[in-house]
């Protein structure tokens, strides 16, 4: 029965960046740091799933104060400091009542499911009891299947994860069971992705990748099991990077993306620092960042020169050339495009990544597309849209809408508003099967371009077809 005294609720305060936090970070990222935090822990046998998002809302001041766990754990890697020290408020002032004293048995001073208001719960803090059995049931449903079952029947729901089953307890080290289950829900995801997009996706795939770092966090069975663990949460932490650019939350993808680097510096694992480094480099480039976008894709071709795959290289040097159009170098472009159809004409190789399975001839032309389209070069870039559109799998129903409304884009700033409207028809026409965010906001902006040509040919049913569909939240 809840107690008869409730406490009248606080006024909303917008919180404060925790300056102090930040300062003690130094120059490392956020995906860095968190690393950091998780080693710290096991110094001291606690187990936190620390990521750089959660270093971020520390950061943006959203935690004021962290569990105890936490706690512990940041105290032992700043010693002779406290948590007013750290820029977090005193944990009085958070749950609005005492403290608990250091000499209280976990769980006797606090009520078992009460949450600090600003906190993430932790799956392994012994004062976090709720969360725990959510994230254990988490890591039942999705990793304790043994062949991973579950996550692959599940279609574009929370990708098989259920959160009202009976509590399990926490997870135990991982075995090879567990690690196939995590990266069965890794192909999971990028099948839905190719069919569907990301828009629908990308909230129902964090609980695997909070799942997925506990898994880690609690370390493997075998050296060779460790190894899949790592790669296999590197790349899911990808895959969920990939679900936040395609949707638009660039911010977010970064820090996937950050994650998977950090895992992969800290295994020694070229091949995911190739595909981390590849996946920044496109994010780079839609953020405006075509420098970046450059010099991550000249890191990612020298992690993966050892691999021994030509067309992971190919795709590396169309990230490559996309930087270098974004810096209207249309020289460094096109050199880094011929290198990437010499090296995709090479062929297939038994060394290629599984995650690659999306590049082909298509995607090949559909890149060029794009670097021709940002150079200003309407009606080449058309051209290489259109063969990508007609080349492109049937399977992958979310890249033909994309080279579709790359060509619809590109004729409409071409000077062929007709066709334009043809194209941008088929588009719509798809979007009742994809969710992209990107696909949207392509078409919008080829919307805009034609809305001068409202008279030609097929124009104004396009727009006024257009405008009849609900914006994206």
């Amino acid at each position: 029965m809840a107690s008869s005294s409730v406490p009248a609720p606080r006024p909303h305060r917008p919180p404060l960046p925790n300056v102090a936090f930040r300062r003690l970070r130094g120059p490392r990222s956020p995906a860095e740091f968190a690393a950091l935090v998780r080693r710290a822990a096991r110094e001291i046998g606690e187990r936190v799933s620390c990521d750089a998002r959660y270093v971020g809302r520390v950061e943006a001041g959203e935690i004021r104060c962290p569990n105890y766990a936490y706690e512990r754990v940041f105290l032992h890697m700043f010693p002779g400091r406290t948590l007013t020290d750290l820029g977090f408020a005193p944990r009085s002032s958070v749950r609005g009542r005492a403290a608990r004293t250091a000499g209280d048995a976990p769980g006797t001073a606090e009520t078992d499911g009460a949450h600090e208001p600003y906190d993430t719960q932790d799956a392994y803090d012994p004062d976090d009891r709720h969360h725990d059995d959510e994230e254990s049931d988490v890591l039942r449903r999705a990793f304790m299947t043994g062949g991973g079952a579950t996550v692959a029947a599940a279609s574009l729901g929370p990708l098989g994860l259920s959160l009202d089953a009976p509590p399990a307890r926490r997870p135990r080290r991982a075995g090879a069971g567990q690690v196939s289950a995590l990266e069965e829900a890794v192909r999971r995801i990028r099948l839905l992705d190719d069919r569907h997009g990301a828009d629908g996706l990308y909230r129902r795939a964090a609980a695997p990748l909070r799942a997925a770092y506990a898994l880690l966090d609690a370390g493997a069975t075998r050296q060779a099991t460790a190894d899949r663990l790592h790669a296999g949460a590197g790349e899911l932490a990808i895959s969920v990077g990939w679900l936040a650019h395609d949707s638009g939350r660039f911010d977010d993808a970064r820090s996937h993306y950050a994650e998977a680097l950090a895992t992969a510096r800290l295994t020694g694992d070229p091949a995911l620092e190739a595909h981390a480094f590849c996946n920044t480099a496109f994010l780079a480039r839609d953020a405006g960042r075509p420098r970046e976008a450059v010099r991550a894709a000249q890191a990612a071709q020298r992690a993966a020169r050892p691999l021994g795959s030509p067309r992971l290289m190919s795709l590396l040097a169309l990230r490559e050339a996309g930087g270098w159009a974004g810096l209207a170098d249309r020289a460094g472009c096109e050199q880094a495009l011929v290198r990437a159809q010499a090296l995709f004409g090479r062929g297939p190789s038994d060394d290629d990544p599984e995650w690659m399975s999306f590049y082909g001839e298509a995607e090949l032309e559909g890149l060029e597309a794009q670097c021709w389209s940002t150079l200003g070069d309407w009606p080449r870039a058309a051209r290489h849209a259109r063969r990508a559109a007609r080349l492109q799998d049937p399977h992958f129903t979310r890249n033909i809408a994309l080279y579709t409304a790359e060509l619809a884009d590109d004729l409409a700033r071409g000077g062929r508003p007709d066709e334009a409207a043809v194209a941008g028809t088929r588009v719509l026409d798809l979007l009742d099967q994809v969710q992209s965010s990107r696909i949207q906001a392509m078409l919008a902006g080829t919307a805009r371009v034609l809305l001068p040509h409202r008279r030609a040919g097929g124009v104004a049913d396009f727009l006024d077809r257009h405008a009849s569909r609900p914006r994206a939240v």
